[in-house]
Formats: C-alpha cells, sequence, structure tokens
C-alpha cells in the first residue's frame, strides 16, 4: 500500500513539473528569462558529439579554462563518423597548405571559408594533432592519415584532450525545444531538468533536428540533398568487371559542362572511384532535380584525342590484318577492360573491322555513355549540400548574425567538400573557429 502511494505521488509530481516546463513557452520572453535561473547554468552548450562539435568544445576551453562547457550528443557514442572515415583509417584532411587551393574543393563554401582557412587550415590541423602525439602522414594522393592507419587513434586523441581540459559530456540526450532567453538559451530536454547557457554552438551535422532548431532560431535552411555518392547503372555492360579501376579517366554528366578526372572504380552496381564522388559533389543539386536519372561520358583515354586514338587503331589494322584488337593491348587500359570495350568485333580480324566499327569505337574511348539510375550512398562518406544559410553567419567568427549567442560549426553550415579529407578540414577549422570565439565576444 505505501509503495503504490509512493508510486502514485511520484507521477503526480512529475506531472506538475512537465505541465510547468509546457508553461515557460507561453511566458513573456522576460518571465522566462527570470525562471531560466532554476536551472543549472553554463557558459557554453555544445550540441553534437561529432567532429566540429568535439573540436570545438575543446577549443572553447582552451581560451578558456575556467568556463563551464557541456557537450549533449543524442546517441551514445562520440565520433562517429570518425571512426567509419577512410576505411576506419580516419581520412583526417588532405595535404594542401594553400588556403586559396584548399577552398577550390569545396562546392559550396568556397568563397566563405577563405578567411577561416588563413587561420587554421591542414597545416594547423596537423601540427594539433601532432602536437599531441598522433603522428600524421599524407599519402600520394594527397589524404592524409594517422601513422597508425586506425581511427581510433584520433577518436583517443580528442577525447583524452576534452576530459584532460574538464568538458562535460552528456550521452543519450533528447532535447526537445531551445528558447532564447535574455541571459542566453533554455534547452529543455525530455527525460532531464532543462540546460541554460550563456552561448549555444549547434554541430549537428545533417540532423533534421540541428536544422529545426536553426530555423526556429531565424535562420534559413537551404534544402538538404545528397552529396558524395556514386552512379547506379542498372544497364551497364561492364558490371561483370567488377572490381576494376583506372585512372585517369574523365567522366561528364551529359548536358552540364561539369568533368571529373581522376581514378574511377568500376562496382557490381555501376560506378564509384574519386571521379564520380567528386562530380556527385560538384553537381548535387542539378542531380537531385533530374532524381539521379541522367546519362554520363566516360573519356577512357583522357590525353588522346579521338582523332589519335582512331589513328593508332588504322594502323594496327594496316599492321597486323589476320590479328584481333583483343590480342593487342594499343593503350594502358587493364585487359579485361579493353576486351569488354571491344564488344562484338573483339574477336574479329582487324582485316575484318570496317573503318566505320573502327571509327565507332575510337569514339567509345572517348566518350563512352551510360545511363545513370539511381545513386549509392555509404556512410563514410555521407554528406549533404544545404545547411544553414551562409549569408546570415560572420565567419570571423562563425556567429549567427540574427540570434547573438548562437554559434555554429561544421556540416549544418551550407558548406560540403569534396571526399578526400575536406569535409573534415571544414570541421576542425569551423569547430575551432567557433568554440575559440563564442566566450570571448560580447553578446549584448
Amino acid at each position: 500500500m505505501y509503495c503504490k502511494a509512493t508510486l502514485t505521488a511520484r507521477l503526480f509530481v512529475e506531472n506538475i513539473i512537465n505541465f510547468l516546463l509546457g508553461c515557460l513557452h507561453s511566458l513573456s520572453f522576460h518571465v522566462l528569462s527570470d525562471l531560466v535561473s532554476f536551472f543549472p547554468m553554463y557558459d557554453l552548450i555544445v550540441i553534437g558529439g561529432g567532429a566540429a562539435g568535439i573540436f570545438a568544445a575543446i577549443s572553447a576551453k582552451t581560451a578558456h579554462p575556467d568556463s563551464r562547457v557541456v557537450l549533449l550528443e543524442k546517441s551514445g557514442v562520440l565520433l562517429s563518423k570518425v571512426r567509419i572515415s577512410g576505411g576506419g583509417r580516419c581520412n583526417v584532411t588532405h595535404g594542401c597548405f594553400d588556403p586559396r587551393t584548399l577552398v577550390k574543393n569545396y562546392p559550396r563554401g568556397e568563397k566563405e571559408l577563405i578567411g577561416p582557412f588563413h587561420r587554421f587550415q591542414a597545416q594547423q590541423t596537423i601540427d594539433w594533432f601532432e602536437s599531441r602525439g598522433v603522428k600524421i602522414k599524407i599519402e600520394e594522393d594527397g589524404r592524409a592519415f594517422p601513422t597508425t592507419d586506425q581511427s581510433q587513434t584520433i577518436i583517443d586523441c580528442l577525447l583524452t584532450e576534452a576530459k584532460n581540459l574538464g568538458v562535460e559530456i552528456l550521452l543519450r540526450q533528447k532535447i526537445d525545444r531551445i528558447s532564447k532567453t535574455e541571459s542566453g538559451f533554455l534547452i529543455d530536454r525530455k527525460e532531464a531538468e532543462p540546460l541554460t547557457s550563456s552561448h549555444l554552438l549547434l554541430a549537428t551535422g545533417s540532423s533534421p533536428e540541428g536544422f529545426k532548431w536553426a530555423e526556429e532560431l531565424g535562420h534559413t535552411i537551404q534544402k538538404p540533398v545528397p552529396s558524395l555518392f556514386t552512379f547506379n547503372s542498372p544497364t551497364s555492360s561492364l558490371k561483370v568487371l567488377s572490381g576494376i579501376s583506372i585512372n585517369p579517366v574523365e567522366v561528364q554528366i551529359l548536358g552540364t559542362s561539369r568533368i571529373q578526372r581522376g581514378p574511377l572504380l568500376i562496382t557490381h552496381f555501376g560506378f564509384s572511384g574519386p571521379a564520380v564522388l567528386k562530380l556527385s559533389a560538384w553537381e548535387a543539386r542539378f542531380l537531385h532535380a533530374c532524381e539521379y536519372r541522367f546519362e554520363i561520358a566516360i573519356n577512357w583515354l583522357p590525353d588522346h584525342t579521338a582523332e589519335k586514338i582512331y589513328e593508332a587503331l588504322y594502323a594496327f589494322k594496316k599492321r597486323n590484318p589476320q590479328k584481333s584488337l583483343s590480342a593487342e593491348y594499343l593503350f594502358d587500359l587493364p585487359k579485361n577492360l579493353w576486351k569488354g570495350l571491344l564488344g562484338e568485333i573483339s574477336e574479329k580480324r582487324a582485316n575484318d573491322i570496317s573503318l566505320k566499327e573502327l571509327q565507332i569505337f575510337a569514339q567509345r574511348l572517348h566518350a563512352d555513355c551510360y545511363q545513370i539510375e539511381g545513386k549509392t550512398t555509404h556512410k563514410e562518406e555521407f554528406v549533404t549540400c544545404g545547411g544553414v544559410a551562409l549569408k546570415e553567419i560572420d565567419f570571423k567568427t562563425l556567429q549567427s548574425k540574427l540570434c547573438p549567442g548562437l554559434f555554429f560549426g561544421g556540416e549544418i553550415l551550407d558548406i560540403d567538400g569534396i571526399t578526400g579529407g575536406f569535409n573534415f578540414q571544414n570541421a576542425w577549422t569551423t569547430g575551432f573557429i567557433a568554440g575559440s570565439s563564442a566566450l570571448s565576444l560580447a553578446t549584448c
């Protein structure tokens, strides 16, 4: 009987508390500001436990060691994208050290990142990790990784630094709403008491909740659409050659002027590799509008003109009339791909191949067309185009121009980079500047 009465009383109290919290949002701005003094107060609340959020919290505590900084993460795991990046190795940045060259790798954000990259770019990222015992190597293609080839090395470094600095971290946080008050921000949580802070930093990536909170605080959201994805080609005759990689090729989306040069990977579903991923990033909005149904042209021999290719084929025909083209590899292409591209003329003797057939084959090597029907997005490469409108952000501080005390870091902004470590560099740069600035600025 006693237990039942206790349980009833507890439920009654919880209902009263929930009722009062709901009432807070119907009160005037000034009354709400008076009531927040009853709840735990922080100097900075960071929402989002990814690369940008963790780095921002670390940067804030580094700049202001005596400040009270808390990071809220909705899941039970921090830095999940870091963990799977680069096949578990973590492509931490890219070995490009000139800010004006570095920004050329961002389909969205190029102009806005010039200033931030003059303050914190790839060299500063490498120096930051190496000063904490994590050695970084730069591979031939420019991608940078820890020498351990383990993403856990990066994770351990970041979390150790956060712990040593005294950053408070709360996992499995269910945020109901965020309100602006005279003294800062009120964070209502579904299963815990509210939190208050004089400053707020959103680093929620492409999370719909993050976009919703930014919008409620006055910001415009550019519609998020996928970036960095591979092309599905169900009708491709090359799918049987899955696993073959060719470098370099040039890939063009027909109907656009955009061409990307680089490695291409033939897959069991179509095409992947850096050339395709970069193209998907630059044309993200165009491809979304096409509902991912479009045609591409692949130039298998980008260092040769169609005329030069034809001349080489014609010369072979004259020299070796009894040989088949499949027995001779005139160009630097994988053998199985060469045979696959030859198609019906593969086993014909050169003398039996008409000049028209040679012209068609030369044109195929120069501009081989495939119909694309859909995309595939892999977790480790998942990036969105879209987010908080950049014109509403002060890029000297990453503070909102519309809501004083509100800062942003990482992919929640309408910034995205191509594959190769550029998206992590955006996270480190914007996280560093937002975190360093948040507690250094008056917000009145």
